[in-house]
């Protein structure tokens, strides 16, 4: 039976306990599955150590030598086995905690120690190291690579570890070796120099030596990434036959406001808009991801393209993840708009929006005269609906879930004209980030959208001043800050808590305010925090915004859609509990005005190797693309708040977002070359890939219809 139909409870070494434990824990069905399971590392046996050559950073060493002596400490399950082994250069310390009665040791013979070295007072130890006599040792115990594999505590109950799993897979190597069917072409393994599906699956469980294992890994890799990229451009190209509303002109409005504005649109803004409007022109849908950094004047280019669907007699919305970010873009819209009186009509829609006054909003948009609506998820409500929406503008989209977003698609329903009437035509969608993403993380989780990036700041910004200091030194940082708030500036303190948290230590928001107040009994001090009612989280906003407050102090509820031009410090406390993304954000909230700004990260003095990384790159650059890369390589892309999430294509089991970056783009242009020729992928030698995607697609649903 092939080994892709082969149930795993029939393999040797299984049986039907454990079949059911690998079937619950690791998802493992079949014999295929099994060996799809890629060992997470490897442990090269074919070098041996002495003890005099240890260093700190070895992870798993094997000795030959002898034990010359042991001893036992403590009674029943406190008992402990101790013993000395020698090499005949030095000596080290063996050491057993469990299972002291099933260790059986001699003098006088030889042994073969495995384990993981560490040191203690001056002295190698070893914690339950595997300790096999020397006639014992077979060739494959100290021949090439031998791999390791991810287990749980239900795995490892049933006696399911990383041997066990190693015996299972190497049962199965026999009928690995007549070969098994290839999920890639020929064509594609020979432009990449890949190895072929049985070779890879071979040499990754058991490689004659690293180049064999590398290469194997590159194999799986490329193939995990080539059908996610599959996947994703051709949802891409099955979206771009979706009918669009056509909004070919540029209206009054538009250029009312092109000409009332006091400064001149940089040239990355100008290019975005030039993007946008082709895909609202060209009759097809827009879905489309517009990038910025913080300050990059994404706001101001939204309002423009909304004002160019307005222009063609549509309706639009722009969706903020929080009522202060929506609150700020109402604001700043009617700013713009002042000059252009009554000809654009913006309402603003929040959770806060009180029964009598949502009747005239929703009226407004079924009767027209509401041209932009702002708001938060109060958007989505059944009872909101559009005469004629045209244009769905997403900020921070990935704080939505995909189904909530889902539901704006169904709020317009047909054209403007009376040809359209009866048509299903789903409006343009613009989805806008100031978090910087990853060329290989957009290529992934937005791949399937165009994208447009502003990538110049306006001019007259200065760069932030980024500056990091120990706690101890806060009393020069309160100078600081005095001198500041002296010369008719602003301060923002952020805490990473709302409550003391004793289990972590850290310096809560309560404690913090208290102590300000005291260090400034001189200021007006606000605070703001998410479990603050709406009305009262605006009114501490709007005290620091009309400059009231010379203080905010807050918690990370101010990341984003606060736009205060005077405010030039951002202090921020416990910066170490923050990601670097986060922390980029924190800062975008000072340099909004023409005067030098700074940011202050105040760490503990004692801090972790990737937290000076973390401090040291803040303080070197303002490049959001740059820290987004190095906040991927640190902290991998399933730690990215909110990057990550429901609508990404496929989980990856083996390739890195973080690491894997060239074969990510190798992955996507194999796709692409496919998919140029064959879009449907219906010729013979294309179907072999339409029958995996499908048998994908069965496993995890996408969203990809919805960006």
């Amino acid at each position: 039976m092939e080994l892709a139909y082969r149930d795993i409870t029939y393999c040797k070494n299984v049986g039907a306990k454990r079949a059911d434990i690998l079937r619950s824990e690791l998802g493992v069905r079949t014999a295929m599955d099994m060996l799809r399971q890629v060992p997470y590392k490897y442990i090269d046996r074919s070098r041996f150590y002495r003890i005099a050559e240890l260093d700190d950073e070895d992870t798993y060493v094997q000795i030959i030598g002898t034990v010359t002596e042991w001893h036992t400490i403590g009674i029943g399950k406190a008992q402990r086995l101790s013993a000395t082994f020698n090499d005949g250069t030095h000596q080290c310390e063996l050491v057993w905690f469990q299972g002291v009665k099933y260790v059986k040791l001699q003098r006088g013979i030889k042994y073969l120690l495995f384990g993981k070295p560490s040191r203690f007072q001056h002295i190698y130890n070893f914690v339950h190291p595997e300790l096999t006599p020397w006639d014992k040792v077979t060739p494959e115990m100290t021949q090439g690579l031998e791999p390791y594999y991810n287990t749980t505590d239900k795995m490892k109950r049933v006696g399911l570890n990383s041997k066990a799993m190693r015996s299972i897979i190497a049962e199965l190597l026999p009928d690995l070796k007549m070969g098994v069917p290839d999920t890639i072409g020929a064509d594609i393994l020979q432009q990449y120099r890949l190895m072929s599906l049985t070779d890879a699956l071979i040499n990754v469980h058991f490689p004659k030596d690293t180049a064999a294992m590398q290469n194997a890994r590159a194999r799986l890799k490329f193939e995990e990434l080539f059908f996610v990229q599959l996947q994703i451009l051709r949802q891409m190209k099955r979206r771009e036959q979706n009918p669009g509303f056509q909004m070919p002109l540029v209206g009054s409005r538009f250029h009312a406001l092109y000409k009332s504005l006091p400064f001149d649109l940089t040239n990355a803004q100008k290019r975005v808009i030039h993007e946008i409007h082709d895909d609202l022109k060209s009759g097809k849908q827009m879905n489309r991801l517009l990038q910025g950094d913080v300050g990059s004047g994404k706001t101001l280019v939204a309002l423009l393209c909304c004002l160019l669907a307005v222009d063609n007699s549509y309706q639009t919305c722009i969706m903020a993840p929080t009522e202060i970010l929506a609150n700020q873009h109402y604001e700043t819209l009617k700013t713009f708009l002042a000059p252009l009186g009554d000809a654009v009509h913006v309402a603003l829609l929040t959770g806060s929006t009180t029964a009598k006054n949502r009747v005239p909003i929703h009226n407004g948009l079924m009767n027209g005269t509401i041209h932009i609506l702002i708001g938060t998820h109060a958007l989505l409500e059944d009872a909101v609906q559009w005469q004629n929406l045209g244009l769905v503008i997403i900020d921070e989209q990935h704080r939505f879930g995909v189904a909530q977003r889902a539901k704006l698609w169904t709020k317009s329903r047909s054209g403007s004209g009376p040809e359209q009437a009866m048509q299903v035509v789903a409006p343009h969608i613009l989805v806008m980030t100031a978090t910087p993403i990853p060329r290989t993380l957009a290529m992934t989780v937005y791949g399937d959208l165009h994208v447009s990036i502003i990538d110049e700041l306006p001019p007259g910004r200065k760069p932030i001043q980024t500056i990091h200091y120990p706690l101890n030194r806060r009393a020069q940082v309160y100078s600081f800050i005095r001198t500041q708030i002296q010369a008719g500036r602003q301060i923002y303190v952020v805490f990473p808590l709302i409550k003391e948290n004793e289990k972590l230590d850290l310096r809560d928001l309560e404690n913090g305010f208290n102590e300000l107040c005291e260090a400034f009994p001189e200021y007006k001090i606000s605070m703001v925090h998410g479990q603050m009612k709406a009305t009262d989280k605006d009114l501490q906003m709007q005290r620091f915004a009309s400059g009231e407050t010379q203080i905010l102090v807050a918690t990370t509820v101010i990341e984003v859609g606060v736009n205060v031009p005077n405010a030039t410090v951002m202090m921020i406390q416990n910066a170490e509990r923050f990601g670097l993304s986060q922390l980029h954000q924190l800062r975008g909230r000072v340099g909004r005005g023409g005067d030098q700004s700074y940011c202050i990260l105040l760490t503990d003095s004692e801090i972790s190797s990737d937290t000076r990384k973390r401090m040291d790159i803040m303080v070197a650059t303002n490049d959001g693309f740059r820290i987004a890369e190095a906040d991927l390589q640190l902290r991998g892309p399933g730690d990215l708040e909110g990057t990550l999430q429901s609508g990404t294509p496929f989980d990856l089991h083996i390739a890195n977002l973080a690491t894997d970056g060239q074969l990510v783009a190798l992955a996507r242009q194999a796709a692409m070359d496919i998919l140029d020729k064959d879009p449907l992928l219906e010729d013979e030698r294309n179907r072999m890939y339409k029958r995996q995607l499908d048998l994908l697609r069965a496993e995890k649903p996408l969203w990809g219809d919805i960006s």
